[in-house]
């Protein structure tokens, strides 16, 4: 068992002290109510599952798709973390970050399951930027969308000097 004793009284200098009594205090109920708490919170304790998004890649045999340009949304993101969106293939336009869900929302309401949004984020753009876009479609259901490579062709449409 578990116990604390405590050293008896010397003398010292020749003088005598009183005699003291040993005190012992058994430590073995306070080690069990400490083991019993443990357990209890470990028992109890509800752990986070990760949030993640289920993304379903198409099969590698997978053919192209023939899509209308009117179903295409795209949406790019700048160095600057600005967004941009343009419909099929008309001039891209800026937006603010936080239009995106209504737009998402407008245009699921309006094309229904046949919109695809294609979302191509600038290699220096903040990774949080990606995060973002990938709640904001979670959020208004978004079932069909891509994330490509922002490449020369999307420099050039919204005004980025190559090397930038």
């Amino acid at each position: 068992m578990g116990a604390v004793d405590t050293p008896q009284g010397s003398s010292r200098g020749g003088k005598k002290k009183k005699a003291r009594l040993p005190v012992r205090i058994d430590m073995t109920p306070m080690v069990d109510i400490a083991f019993l708490l443990l357990i209890f919170f470990m028992v109890t304790t509800v752990f986070r599952l990760p949030q993640a998004m289920e993304i379903n890649l198409p099969p590698e045999s997978a053919g192209e798709a023939e899509v209308n340009e009117k179903n295409l949304l795209y949406l790019r993101v700048d160095p600057q973390d600005s967004l941009w969106y343009n419909v099929g293939f008309d001039a891209p336009k800026p937006m603010e970050w936080k239009g995106l869900r209504a737009l998402l929302n407008e245009r699921r309401d309006t094309i229904k399951e046949k919109l695809v949004i294609v979302a191509k984020i600038h290699r220096k753009a903040k990774y949080s930027n990606m995060v973002d876009l990938l709640d904001e479609f979670n959020l208004a259901k978004t079932q069909r969308f891509s994330i490509l490579k922002f490449d020369a062709v999307d420099d050039s449409l919204l005004g980025i000097k190559p090397g930038m």
